[in-house]
């Protein structure tokens, strides 16, 4: 493969997974609302960035052509509400990969990489689980017309991610921390080694109408990553675990805050324990949590640049 195409490539994942297939020697296509959102991107080689509506069909058949294969890593944890799932869910997780496809077809190209989530269920309790199986059961339904390869991470951390740094600057603020759903469990998994896996996913036929879960090798619940992040950063603050009533109406209220940070659905979320116990896929062995986060939680010493690279080694 040379030419690929990553829509959602300008996220937090998207910048990881394209600097990945670059390195890889592929040619790189991102489509983005405003170019400024991907202008990381512009200064790796062999990556076009071009502003588009990927929600457009027109727009979509005139990113795809031209291209050996497509990454979907669109995704979104806020929607209006609705049954099954709310129109912004259904319009992201769904409506979208039916129309890529749908593009996928007309141009002739069979290979899509798609993100998924962990313990997305048709009956699963959050709109965003039920909506993300949804997207799943597209791609099954289309297998006579497309070759995909669906991966299903837990929590993704990483240098720039939205959860273990909102974690830390929230304790460098707060004289403590009210904490919802803090016996969930994650088990999180370093977005270097969700990059890795979605190159090889393009490079292994094998992968072809697979699902992989991709899980670090350690669960934590969330006080206990809430506590690590406060550790890394030496700010770290008591935790107070919410009730169920206090957390979904902390939820309610967070709902109408221009941005965004916790919503009634992602608590729904949080029922299901985002974790797995398969081995992770391409013989990859997956970058610890303690071997990395505290570099850039805490600051980079030697020991931490020892420990990260010890991970990277899977020792």
């Amino acid at each position: 493969m040379s030419q690929i195409l990553v829509i959602g490539g300008s996220g937090f994942i998207g910048g990881h997974v394209v600097a990945r297939l670059v390195q890889a020697g592929h040619d790189v296509r991102v489509p983005t609302r405003l170019k400024k959102r991907a202008k990381k991107l512009l200064l790796l080689p062999t990556v076009e960035v071009l502003e588009a509506d990927i929600h457009g069909d027109r727009a979509l058949e005139q990113l795809v052509a031209g291209c050996d294969a497509v990454v979907n890593l669109v995704g979104v944890l806020h929607s209006r509400s609705g049954d099954p799932y709310g129109p912004d869910f259904a319009r992201a997780h769904v409506e979208l990969p039916r129309r890529i496809i749908d593009a996928c077809e007309k141009a002739g190209i069979r290979r899509l990489v798609h993100l998924g989530a962990l313990g997305a269920k048709s009956d699963a309790p959050s709109e965003y689980l039920r909506s993300k199986a949804a997207g799943e059961e597209v791609l099954i339904a289309a297998r006579a017309r497309i070759d995909a390869t669906v991966l299903r991470p837990s929590v993704v951390f990483g240098p720039d991610d939205a959860f273990l740094n909102l974690f830390s600057q929230l304790q460098w603020l707060l004289p403590f921390m009210p904490l919802a759903c803090p016996e969930a469990k994650f088990q999180p998994v370093h977005v270097a080694d969700v990059a890795r896996c979605v190159a090889r996913c393009l490079e292994e036929p094998d992968s072809i109408n697979h699902s992989y879960d991709l899980c670090g090798p350690k669960v934590y619940t969330l006080r206990e990553l809430v506590r690590f992040a406060g550790n890394a950063t030496g700010h770290r603050r008591p935790v107070i675990g919410l009730p169920d009533s206090l957390a979904y109406l902390q939820a309610a209220v967070m709902e109408w805050l221009p941005v965004k940070l916790m919503s009634r659905d992602n608590l729904r979320s949080m029922q299901v324990p985002s974790t797995c116990d398969c081995e992770f896929p391409f013989g990859i062995h997956p970058i610890a949590l303690e071997a990395s986060a505290p570099a850039w939680l805490g600051g980079k010493g030697p020991s931490t640049q020892y420990n990260e690279y010890r991970g990277r080694a899977g020792r």
